[in-house]
């Protein structure tokens, strides 16, 4: 059994901002992406974690009335790398809003938080759970 069995679902105002932030800013890569009937709007998209797992989205505006009725984020995201000082690099570059500068944990982890265009915090770190 594979140890990322868990896919966090975002709601979104503009899936495909994310989607290319989320690309540029972390390394995310595109598994598969929906379009709505309007070839504009996104249904439903997968970006996949380099690491393992990934992330399930659609904008909010669209869908089935039980997809609709369900509450949007901002949400917070933990996600393990074995390199968070490379991701760092590479989300400050890609001009990503860090609300935690990289650094290391009383609890042995090493890592940072950046907040994406709608206004989820994203954290990555060492620390692999318990």
């Amino acid at each position: 059994m594979s140890s990322f069995n868990i896919w966090p679902v975002l709601r979104c105002q503009d899936s495909r901002k994310l989607i290319d932030f989320l690309i540029s800013a972390f390394g995310f890569v595109e598994g598969f992406v929906v379009l709505a009937d309007d070839s504009i709007g996104i249904v439903h998209a997968e970006i996949l974690w380099p690491e393992g797992g990934g992330v399930m989205m659609g904008d909010a505006v669209i869908g089935d009335a039980v997809h609709l009725s369900l509450p949007s984020g901002p949400v917070s995201i933990y996600i393990i790398t074995a390199q968070p000082h490379v991701l760092y690099q590479r989300a400050v570059k890609a001009g990503a809003l860090i609300v935690k500068e990289l650094q290391h944990e009383e609890y042995g982890s090493h890592g940072f938080s950046a907040a994406d265009p709608e206004g989820n915090i994203w954290s990555f770190g060492t620390y692999s759970g318990a």
